[in-house]
């Protein structure tokens, strides 16, 4: 979680945890009695995952075998984690509590929270305390807290991807979600969910993430005595599709990032006047970035940039989605254009991509930067004159608001599908899984000049909505709460 908290941690021994193990031991017909795990079991078994019991039921995926959970405090498998909102300080300044409630799978649920948080802070200074919680991991039990390195196995590799998928479509089954969410996630999660809540005690709870409806809503229910007196806002971060359990009709208000996913959220009994459309939230440095588009020659001479056609490949805060492979293609494809070009390449946390790509040997006209981690990537897109990018939803905003055209390159099976045709329909973008298609159509576009200028144009009109969007959800949560 973020903010004033902080986390409190604790540890055990390993026969303590070999006796916490010892009822579930013989439930399962073993004898606990003398077991002892051959040395360096668990090293040699914590990336074997364990995804496709969860599949089956739609809901709760972990990585590995694992004794204890993710989280510091969290110390014995199958038992509550401990919540850290207790050291959150007393209510003495008045200040509105906001919790976000989240589960880091992707950058982006906590990019959107962190987002809206900034907005609070800017447009009404003093008055918000914000609290944003990955309240899976901090205050579920095992396998409940794995969700965070489940998610980034999936994401990571063919197999994850597939196992997702079957996971994600069974999921939207009604029976299947009822039985893994509202009855046995509920049973598991529900008095840690609680605890954390209770010890924040949030003026109002703002959801970024489509697991955080069910279950807090029920607990804030049951914390008001059979009435929810804590209000409660959803923001969807996904574009052209969405998850079932994005949308509760209870919620107070459900922003969402336009027409499509608003149709959704009526089929799945939200009230229509609790439907707020103002666009996906982004990243602050987005909010004015897209009358910057024009000043991009200054920004390519502050980021050490030449001033020629310049293609951005990035994959994400991980670097996935076939990333290398993508860059070299690119860069072997872009020999064949008749002038000096280059290539930027935000690789992420991948060190071994990084690694690679920077010791290749590329086209003598292609110039080739290649970035990790960046916390300035509305300069990188404004620098840019298109961008090759997996299909996530914050990646797809940000680029439109700066009117940068987008070659996109995959999407994770499920949420993130609905996001292609979000592209291809508004016209300013294409799609391909094979690098050297992907290659050919940035390199066009390149050697096309009223192609790109048309594509930048289509890009900014959809924009418009995103740039405004952070701000005006954050008026929504303030109006609810600010008297």
């Amino acid at each position: 979680s973020s903010s004033s908290s902080s986390s409190s941690s604790s540890s055990s021994s390993p026969l303590a945890r070999g006796r916490a193990c010892q009822p579930y031991m013989k439930l399962f017909g073993f004898n606990p009695s003398g077991f002892v795990l051959p040395r360096g079991f668990f090293k040699r078994t914590a990336q074997i995952p364990r995804s496709i019991l969860s599949s089956l039921t739609g809901f709760g995926v972990w990585n590995g075998i694992r004794l204890s959970g993710s989280s510091p405090s969290s110390s014995f498998p199958l038992f509550l984690a401990d919540a850290n909102a207790e050291l959150v300080p007393p209510r003495r300044d008045g200040r509105k509590r906001v919790l976000f409630l989240l589960s880091d799978t992707g950058g982006g649920h906590k990019a959107s929270a962190k987002a809206i948080q900034g907005a609070l802070d800017e447009l009404y200074p003093g008055k918000f305390l914000c609290e944003i919680a990955d309240i899976w991991t901090d205050s579920a039990p095992y396998p409940y807290n794995q969700f965070v390195p489940a998610y980034q196995w999936m994401a990571r590799t063919a197999v994850g991807r597939t196992i997702w998928k079957i996971g994600y479509e069974s999921s939207q089954i009604p029976l299947n979600r009822w039985l893994s969410l509202n009855v046995l996630a509920w049973t598991a999660c529900s008095r840690g969910f609680q605890e954390y809540i209770s010890a924040f005690s949030p003026d109002i709870v703002v959801s970024v993430h489509p697991l955080c409806q069910d279950i807090p809503l029920r607990v804030l229910k049951g914390m008001g005595g059979g009435t929810r007196k804590i209000p409660f806002v959803t923001v969807v971060t996904d574009l052209g599709s969405a998850h079932h359990t994005w949308f509760h009709k209870d919620v107070d208000k459900c922003c969402v990032p336009g027409d499509a996913i608003a149709k959704i959220a009526e089929r799945k009994g939200v009230d229509p006047s609790k439907i707020k459309k103002h666009g996906l939230p982004v990243r602050q440095g987005f909010w004015d970035a897209g009358s910057k588009r024009g000043h991009n020659a200054k920004i390519r001479a502050s980021l050490g940039l030449k001033q020629v056609p310049t293609v951005l490949v990035v994959g994400g805060g991980d670097g996935v989605g076939g990333l290398q492979k993508i860059a070299e293609a690119v860069g072997d494809q872009l020999k064949d254009v008749k002038e000096n070009v280059q290539v930027v390449v935000i690789c992420g946390k991948n060190e071994a991509v990084k690694k690679a790509l920077s010791s290749r040997f590329w086209p003598t006209n292609v110039d080739v930067i290649i970035n990790g981690f960046v916390s300035n990537m509305d300069e990188w897109m404004i620098a840019a004159d298109c961008i090759v990018t997996k299909a996530g939803p914050g990646t797809i905003a940000e680029a439109s608001i700066v009117g940068l055209p987008t070659m996109l390159s995959g999407f994770l099976p499920g949420q993130e599908e609905g996001n292609v045709p979000y592209v291809m329909d508004a016209g300013f973008g294409d799609f391909s899984k094979d690098p050297k298609r992907i290659a050919a159509t940035v390199t066009a576009w390149l050697g096309d000049k009223e192609k790109l200028q048309t594509l930048s144009e289509r890009a900014a009109k959809v924009g418009q909505i995103h740039s405004k969007a952070t701000k005006e959800i954050a008026e929504e949560i303030a109006s609810m709460v600010l008297k």
